[in-house]
This record gives structure tokens, sequence and C-alpha cells, in this order.
């Protein structure tokens, strides 16, 4: 990885596109700073002491402290996040959604656009019902009309500017904007974790116990990163032979090529909705005020992860266990409506395409289902072991941090993903060189 970027900085192209995109990180950690007039900057910090759940940690580390500090990035690109999936999802029910999505770059250009103005919408939902709800609460200084315009504003604002930069950097820099947002959002709170584990395990401890505890932890970080290294970059090969057939006077086909089946098919996409699906109850008994007694009280309390593997509440971990069946099923549900099997083998057999020893058509489509649901479960298994594996800890040990398995595989996802794009255009660059000499 070094030796790519070093070798990156010595083209100058590249390292323009790597220098703005530093450039726009420094940006986007300035405005994460940026109060909003009239809001009370402690509101946040004073009302997350209070709150027994964990509801609004995962949302606060996506937006790398912007919410807690209330800024002008509060609420970051998270409705850019919720809008793609919901357009992604919407290709599926909406036939016109479908054939803008199958209709090359101006149906792609046509469905960001939509992106666009749903992710406004959202910011602007969002925004009044945090000004409107937090506000009368203590969240801005003077409850007036004219201080929730203004927060509604800046905040929708912060949303907007927000995609503009990451789109900037897709389009100007390396690797894709909205991912490396998001990840120099999570990267920013790690110093802050590292240093509670720190106080936590090490500081003040014998030597003996410290050094083995900060052994341990360090441990623990790189096995799930190669774990996760290995769920990235997994694929299971399926070998496609295409037939030979005359073209004019030539003879043209008989190639081998693969499809390349990912074992992390879903990436981080039901971890993320597992988790929003849990921590929604939670969300709205917040905003709603009820702080949950008698049986409906103990069923918000499974439902928040700061409550499962805690050995003194074993009750509560059912609530992991609903996790990791939700994880399970959404790893197949969104796998389902991105790949299609029977269309992959009506596309081969058009092309004159044939798995070695299956028919062409229905009988390929059938193999390859079931090649995914081993692969798909596969993944989902590893998915589940990234994403409890700090809550065995945070329960068992009370290591606390606001990264988890899902900013985990975000970081690498992303840092992975980046180091191909920018190697891919050292590739392309040389080849252009080749030519011109």
């Amino acid at each position: 990885m070094l030796k790519t970027l070093k070798n990156a900085f010595k083209v100058k192209e590249i390292r323009n596109k790597i220098l703005y995109t530093l450039a726009m990180l420094v940006v986007i950690r300035l405005g994460s700073q940026l109060p909003i007039p009239g809001v009370n900057r402690h509101y946040f910090a004073d009302w997350f002491a209070a709150q027994t759940g964990d509801a609004f940690n995962f949302f606060d580390a996506f937006t790398g402290g912007s919410f807690l500090n209330m800024s002008v990035f509060a609420l970051n690109i998270t409705p850019y996040i919720t809008s793609s999936i919901i357009i992604q999802l919407l290709t599926i029910a909406i036939p016109k959604l479908e054939e803008m999505q199958k209709d090359g770059e101006d149906g792609r250009k046509k469905l960001v656009s939509i992106t666009r103005y749903v992710t406004i919408a959202l910011a602007l939902i969002e925004s009044i019902a945090m000004a409107v709800g937090f506000g009368r609460s203590g969240l801005l200084e003077e409850f007036n009309a004219l201080n929730i315009i203004s927060v509604v504003c800046a905040l929708v604002a912060g949303s907007a500017l927000l995609m503009w930069i990451g789109e900037r950097i897709t389009e100007n820099g390396v690797g894709n904007g909205i991912s490396i947002v998001l990840v120099i959002n999570i990267v920013s709170r790690l110093p802050q974790d590292f240093a509670g584990l720190y106080q936590q395990f090490v500081k003040g401890k014998a030597i003996a116990i410290g050094v083995v505890s900060a052994a341990v932890i360090l441990a623990i970080i790189i096995g799930m990163v190669v774990l996760v290294v290995l769920l990235n970059d997994g694929t299971r090969k399926i070998p496609v032979q295409y037939a030979k057939k005359i073209q004019g006077r030539k003879m043209v086909g008989g190639q081998t090529q693969t499809i390349p089946l990912k074992i992390n098919t879903s990436g981080v996409i039901p971890i993320i909705f597992a988790s929003s699906l849990m921590q929604f109850p939670i969300i709205i008994c917040s905003f709603a005020g009820y702080q949950g007694t008698g049986f409906w009280g103990e069923i918000l309390k499974g439902l928040n992860s700061g409550n499962w593997c805690n050995p003194a509440q074993l009750k509560y971990s059912l609530g992991l266990v609903v996790y990791i069946i939700l994880v399970i099923f959404f790893a197949y549900f969104y796998t389902s409506i991105t790949f299609n099997p029977l269309e992959v083998a009506n596309n081969m057999k058009k092309q004159g395409g044939f798995i070695p020893g299956i028919r062409p058509g229905r009988p390929t489509s059938d193999y390859l289902t079931k090649i995914l649901n081993y692969i798909i479960f596969i993944g989902a298994c590893g998915l589940t072991i990234v994403a409890v594996i700090p809550f065995f800890f945070n329960g068992v040990f009370h290591a606390s941090v606001s990264f988890g398995g899902t900013s985990l595989i975000i970081i690498v996802s992303v840092i992975l993903e980046t180091i191909k794009q920018v190697e891919s255009q050292m590739l392309v660059r040389n080849y252009k060189g080749f030519l011109n000499d």
C-alpha cells in the first residue's frame, strides 16, 4: 500500500487528485467543528449522558462527532446514504426506475438526479424533526420561528454541501467520494476510542497486565481487519465457456471466462439494515419521551445493543439472536434484488456461453442460485462475526467504542477500493505512455 502511494505521488496527475481529495477532507473536518448559530452545543453531550441506550451512538459515529457537536454537518451524508438505498430498492418495484437503471449512462444520470432530490427532502424532514423536537427541550437557546428556520437551513445546506463535495471527489479526486467522506468521519473518532481503551485497560495497571491488555486489543483489531479483507476480496469464480461460431469468414468465440461471485455479495448493507431496524423503536421512544417500563421496557432493553452479552443480564442477549437472524436475512434479501441468476443465465445463452457440465437456460440459473446460496451464507456468517465481536467485548469487559464491525468493514473496504483505483489509474497511464512511445 505504501509503495503504491509512493509511486502515485511521482505521477503529477494522480498526485493532484490525491491532494485535491485531502483538501476536501480538510474542509469536511473544519465544517464538522463549525457550530450552528443559536444552538446550545452542550445540549447533546448532556442528553447523550442521560441515555441508557446507544441508538444515537451509531449515527454520531457516522457523522464524525458532528451530530454531538451540532455543527452545520450534523446530518452529514446519512440522508444521501438513505436516499441511495431507497432508490436502489425502488428500482425493483417501479418499472420506470428499472428502465432508467438499464438505460446506460443517461439512465444513470437521471437516477443520480432523483437521488439528490430525495436526499434534500430527507434532510429537510430530519432537520425539522430535530429543530422542533429537540428545540422544545433545550437544543435552541431561544425556541422561536427564526431560530428553527436558521437551524433547518444550516442542516440542509450542510448535508447538500457534503453531497456536492462527495461528487466532486469522485470526479476530480480518487475513490468514491461519498464513501471517502463516510470513512473520514469514522476515522476521526478512532483516536478518541483508542484513548478510551488505553485509559480503561492499560493506564494505571501493572506493567505485565498493561502489556498483555494492549497486545490482546491489538490482536483483536488486526484479526478483525484480516477477516474483513478476506470477506472483501474472497470470490467464487464460475467458469464460462463460449462456443465457437462463424462471423463472415472468421471463426470467433471459443474463449473461457469466469463469473466472479463475491463471498460478501451485499457488503455492509445487511448490518446497516439490521442495526437500523433494531434501533428504530428505541429512537422513536426517545423522541416521545417514553422511558420504558414493564414488559415493553424489557423489550426495549433487549433491542439495545449496549445490554447484549452482559453476564449479569443474559436475558437481554436474546436481542442479539434477533440481530443475527436479521443480518442473515438481509444478506439474502439484498443479494436477491441486486443479482438475478435467471437474467445472467439468459444473457449467457444469448451470447453462446455455458458453464461446463451444466445445460444452458434454466439449469444454469438453478446452478448459479445454488452456488449463490452457499456463498451468501458464508459471507453472512463472516459479517455476523465481525459485527458481534465488539458487542461481546462491550458486554463482558465494558470496552465501549464508537467504531464497531460496521465501521471497520466500511473503512477497510473503501481503503482497498481506493488503492485499487489508484493502481488502475497508474496502469492506464503506463499503457498510454507505452503507446505514445
